[in-house]
């Protein structure tokens, strides 16, 4: 596993339009209504104006029509969501009553021209993905044809305006569909930069925040517990001090790269500022976290920057076991600063170690350390030339 970077899409999922439930979708949704009525009232108005629709079975064709469009509302209004294949279902029912119109009029170059289409046109090109665009813009040709060939004598006539109109029509659809792949990666690249961190790739405190709710959902439905892990690195001041900001950039990066590498695919891993980062994942026990822990420190250990540089890190372990109705918030922040004491616990310890938050006990006349030290490592692990222990970082 790799740091994260940031995800750009370039279509909408498959199964939804702009998310499942999300205010875009309900924009959507009710844009989509409006555009239904408004045709559907529209053509019940041609009812009402002599000379505009033929008589005959041909009428009642049309009015049925137009009530088609106006019960097609009714569901994304009730819902207030469409997902992509009722999208599609809407443009392609959008291109066949452009024909049954231009049929039951009495003159479809006047009443029903083919400007008809830009909305559909549109609609696809925003909504769909790249294929089912495709297929409107090769049914818009047919529909023109079929809707106006009653109106020229020749088929050098017809060819033409269908040529014309559709050639427009599909034009205006690939450039709204290009404007609006365009927006998604925009949107995309922001959101990820919102929730990720420049340097390291990591995600940053936003994201962390933004997945607690899920952790703590989960780690109530599977009855486990949720550990917080602060990992702060050792003399990084140092790295910074004697190589320059570049090495100690480049030192980040690569602890980020190994620590990506080593936590499990369900943990979040975050940077929340200079060089302390933190891990949250559910265990089923506290040796669980402790050995997710053991590994991370090995980790930073064997990291090494581009020139070689390296450093150790101390790491504070607070586990919790979350409880219906409490706020997974504050509860992540009170779980965080317990696990950052006991990483203070492990650098007061001798540094380069991991150390678990144990709660204190009943007031005595002798009082417990707040942290409990796990063996350090049997072999020291490398350290940077002339770094004194006794020095702060």
């Amino acid at each position: 596993m790799t740091p994260v970077r940031p995800r750009v899409v370039d279509e909408p999922p498959s199964g939804t339009v702009l998310g499942p439930g999300g205010p875009e979708n309900r924009v959507a949704a009710l844009l989509l209504a409006v555009l239904l009525v408004t045709g559907g009232l529209t053509g019940l108005v041609n009812l009402a104006l002599d000379g505009v629709v033929r008589d005959g079975v041909v009428r009642t064709t049309y009015g049925v029509t137009m009530a088609a469009c106006l019960l097609a509302a009714v569901p994304l209004v009730v819902r207030r969501r469409v997902g992509v294949w009722q999208t599609f279902g809407l443009v392609l029912l959008g291109d066949l009553v452009y024909v049954v119109v231009a049929l039951c009029i009495e003159d479809p170059v006047r009443y029903a021209t083919p400007l008809v289409l830009l909305f559909p046109s549109v609609v696809a090109a925003w909504f769909l993905v790249p294929w089912m665009l495709a297929v409107h813009m090769a049914v818009t040709p047919v529909a023109v044809v079929v809707a106006m060939q009653h109106s020229y004598d020749g088929v050098g006539g017809l060819a033409v305006q269908a040529a014309i109109s559709a050639g427009m029509l599909d034009l205006v659809a690939v450039g709204v569909s290009l404007l609006r792949r365009r927006e998604q990666r925009l949107l995309a690249a922001t959101e990820a930069l919102s929730q990720h961190d420049p340097l390291t790739g990591l995600a940053n405190r936003r994201y962390l925040v933004e997945q607690v709710p899920r952790l703590w959902r989960q780690a109530r439905r599977e009855g486990q517990r949720v550990a917080a892990l602060v990992i702060d690195l050792d003399h990084f001041k140092l790295v910074n001090d004697r190589h320059g900001h570049a090495a100690g950039d480049a030192v980040l990066q690569a602890v980020a790269g190994v620590l990506a590498d080593t936590v499990r695919p369900s943990d979040v891993l975050a940077r929340l500022g200079g060089e302390e980062l933190v891990v949250l994942g559910l265990v089923g026990d506290p040796g669980e976290a402790a050995h997710l822990a053991e590994r991370l420190r090995l980790a930073v250990c064997a990291a090494r920057s581009a020139h070689g540089h390296a450093v150790t890190a101390s790491i504070g372990v607070a586990l919790t076991r979350p409880g219906d109705g409490e706020d997974a918030g504050g509860a992540l922040w009170r779980l965080v600063d317990r696990a950052d004491a006991a990483m203070y616990a492990a650098k007061q310890g001798g540094r380069d170690r991991v150390a678990t938050f144990a709660p204190p006990p009943p007031p005595s006349p002798r009082r417990a350390p707040a942290a409990e030290l796990l063996n350090p490592p049997t072999v020291p692990c490398p350290r940077l030339p002339d770094v004194s222990r006794t020095e702060s970082g």
